[in-house]
């Protein structure tokens, strides 16, 4: 899995960062980030916390954002059973990914 959109997703929940949908790794794709967040806790078991906020729309229009983030005593759990090792898997994946782009 490190270099799918699930992998890169948990990669920065692991990394003790919230995540919204408004972030980059979406852009052009068509999959949302509530879709990874559920495949995540359904077909891997991670237990990843949502809170709800208020929030502008481009239009003026009020709505609703969620942000998702791990507890944080589940990041040190994954951390402690290979989740490093694999964390730097992904990375290098990204790296590798990030090179290639740069050479076409």
């Amino acid at each position: 899995m490190p270099g799918t959109l699930r992998a890169e997703v948990l990669a920065v929940l692991l990394g003790s960062e919230d995540m919204t949908g408004m972030e980059s790794i979406f852009d052009g794709r068509k999959t949302t980030l509530s879709t990874v967040i559920r495949a995540l806790g359904r077909k891997y078991g991670w237990r990843i916390e949502r809170r709800d906020f208020p929030t502008n729309t481009a239009d003026g229009r009020a709505g609703w954002a969620s942000v998702y983030c791990l507890p944080q005593e589940v990041i040190d759990a994954a951390l402690d059973v290979e989740g490093r090792a694999w964390l730097e898997g992904v990375k290098a994946a990204r790296r590798a990914r990030s090179r290639r782009a740069v050479r076409r």
